[in-house]
């Protein structure tokens, strides 16, 4: 089964941003819509971002206009930039093969002065 291995994550002030990418074992980004969800503490997980195949994205509206999703296809990589950061976007992000139970670890995003 593939693996997805988050990273990028940290410690960050408000109004800062952080690249977060997403690592896949083999190939699988060109051939299915990938997503990023997050979850807060004591929260559920929502979704924040998702690509689809041909290449269309689909955001949260509490994220749009400041996150930006993406993937390397050669690279079998999903990138999430996230820009004018938010103490309410402090979460665990996980990247997913959107619609399927195949989840990454997770990284830590914390956003506190």
């Amino acid at each position: 089964q593939v693996q997805l291995v988050e990273s990028g994550g940290g410690l960050v002030q408000p109004g800062g941003s952080l690249r977060l990418s997403c690592a896949a074992s083999r190939s699988i980004f060109g051939s299915n819509t990938m997503a990023w969800y997050r979850q807060p503490p004591g929260s559920p997980r929502d979704l924040v971002a998702s690509i689809s195949t041909g290449g269309s994205t689909n955001y949260a509206d509490s994220v749009k206009g400041r996150f930006t999703i993406s993937r390397d296809n050669a690279k079998n990589m999903m990138y999430l930039q996230m820009n004018s950061l938010k103490p309410e976007d402090t979460a665990v992000y996980y990247c997913n093969i959107k619609g399927t139970s195949v989840w990454g670890q997770g990284t830590q995003v914390t956003v506190s002065s």
